[in-house]
């Protein structure tokens, strides 16, 4: 390139065109035994350096525009912020590598139990034990009820969000972008903000009017909300630095990106358990069941690779996760549908201002029989058979983790090896981040939202009471003179009644 330049710099037309000439008259000397050209040939040979010279000039100029152009947008990667050492430089579409972690977080006392084993077995052993650990956990969570519960999907929410984020800083961060992270988490609680704001006034509408401090926020906590946005959105373009500009936008990108994958599924997660707890535990159950049966049958019989993204992963693995999956979430739905305590919405009291779940089961909660189809008579010798219809509910909802919900482990494979790191973190020994866990149950909790709406919820008696409640006396005044008046129209209620 610099050769180009000094070329561009010191040739001239004439020049050019004489040395053009001298390398054409020497070529046409051996082909013409040194015949001469005439004045119009000698024309033709200027008028060509002209243009080689001009071509040249306009490459050289061209060159040096996409260089200064590359300068204000390039992604500064290493290498690149003084304009050496090309053979160092990553391209604008490559990636930078994350630093692995080299920490070994695993307690000493099960380093200690399980030292001397092969990796594959200490793998093994380290991934069970604290499996374990974490199930006990989590039912130890659902005993101490639906707060600690939302406290806890509200926790994981925050790390998952961490993980994500600290990796596009430890990508980046030797960029120094002016409030990057501060606005990554200013975001964070301006979008929780309005979620759980909104569900505040959905679920507990009559309990936030009887509070006058929190009645402006509810009745203007979109407005609010957007404002909180608003005042994050200029704080970004305010911060905008020249030559940084793409990158900027790609982190904002990521940012939001986040957000919709961690936030917006957590806040369905808390939806689903308003519904009742059963809705919560058994699709996140039957999600670990098929983790840990994928494992198992793939560790012991696994040998036909699924997909390239996870290697790891088997035909095997998957096909004994389906059918474990299944049986596990059957089960599950049996021992659950008998307890008022996991099929009742959990509401709040008025009066003891806490969670209960106190309700007449729903129809998909009482115990009916099933006539098997003829067929299926002579297979299986028996007519029928009494089964709560949730756990035909579950057969669905098992079905769509064990063939549907891996993809949202894959999904999260594919965006590690992008990064070319093993694990979001390294919270869990054995098993990566907090993130490494939640892949699948963030789409499972989507299409738990999502099969409720369109499947089983019905008008809800305590949600209406509470819309009603907060209106005001003239309009509550007008509703029960139209209820009145249609429920004597239908004979329920008699003339006299009233």
């Amino acid at each position: 390139m610099s050769e180009l330049r000094m070329r561009g710099r010191t040739a001239d037309p004439d020049s050019l065109s004489e040395n053009k000439r001298s390398e054409t008259d020497g070529v046409e000397s051996g082909c013409n035994e040194g015949g001469k050209g005439d004045a119009q040939r000698e024309e033709a040979l200027k008028q060509a350096g002209r243009e080689r010279f001009y071509t040249e000039r306009g490459s050289i100029e061209a060159s040096r525009e996409r260089e200064e152009a590359a300068g204000e947008d390039r992604l500064g990667l290493p290498g690149e912020a003084g304009g050496e050492g090309d053979g160092d430089r990553e391209s604008i579409a490559g990636t930078p590598d994350v630093p692995p972690s080299t920490v070994d977080n695993t307690p000493q006392f099960l380093n200690k139990v399980v030292e001397g084993l092969n990796p594959r077995w200490k793998n093994w052993w380290i991934r069970g034990v604290l499996s374990l650990a974490m199930i006990s956990g989590f039912f130890m969570v659902i005993y101490l009820g639906p707060t600690m519960l939302i406290l806890v999907v509200m926790t994981i929410q925050i790390k998952c969000f961490q993980e994500i984020i600290d990796i596009g800083y430890r990508v980046y961060h030797s960029y120094e972008l002016p409030w990057f992270r501060t606005l990554s988490w200013y975001f964070l609680i301006c979008v929780n903000y309005f979620f759980y704001g909104e569900t505040l006034a959905e679920y507990f509408g009559a309990l936030v009017q009887r509070e006058e401090s929190l009645q402006f926020l509810v009745r203007y906590h979109r407005f609010i909300s957007f404002t909180l946005y608003l005042a994050g959105f200029c704080m970004f373009v305010l911060s905008l630095v020249k030559k940084h500009y793409r990158l900027q936008f790609y982190m904002f990108a990521w940012t939001h990106v986040t957000l919709l994958i961690v936030v917006t599924q957590s806040h369905l997660v808390i939806q689903n358990l308003f519904e009742g707890m059963i809705w919560f535990i058994v699709p996140i159950s039957i999600v670990i069941c098929n983790d840990i049966t994928a494992y198992l049958f793939g560790f012991f019989f696994g040998r036909t690779p699924l997909i390239k993204l996870s290697p790891k992963k088997t035909w095997e693995g998957f096909i004994g996760g389906f059918f474990g999956t299944l049986v596990c979430g059957f089960i599950l739905a049996y021992l659950l549908a008998q307890f008022q305590y996991f099929v009742c919405p959990v509401e709040v009291n008025s009066k003891t201002n806490r969670f209960t779940a106190d309700c007449e089961p729903s129809d998909i909660f009482v115990m009916q029989q099933y006539t098997f189809p003829f067929a299926v008579q002579n297979i299986l010798t028996w007519k029928t058979v009494n089964l709560y219809p949730y756990q035909i509910h579950s057969v669905v909802l098992s079905t769509f983790a064990s063939l549907i919900g891996p993809f949202g482990g894959f999904f999260a494979s594919g965006f590690k090896r992008a990064f070319q790191i093993k694990d979001f973190a390294d919270t869990i020994p054995g098993h990566g981040g907090i993130m490494d866990r939640f892949d699948c149950q963030y789409l499972m909790a989507t299409f738990t939202h999502v099969y409720i709406a369109s499947f089983i919820r019905g008008p809800n008696p305590s949600k209406v009471l509470q819309q009603l409640l907060v209106l005001q006396p003239e309009q509550q005044l007008s509703i029960f003179n139209t209820m009145r008046d249609r429920l004597r129209d239908r004979g329920i209620l008699p003339p006299a009644a009233m």
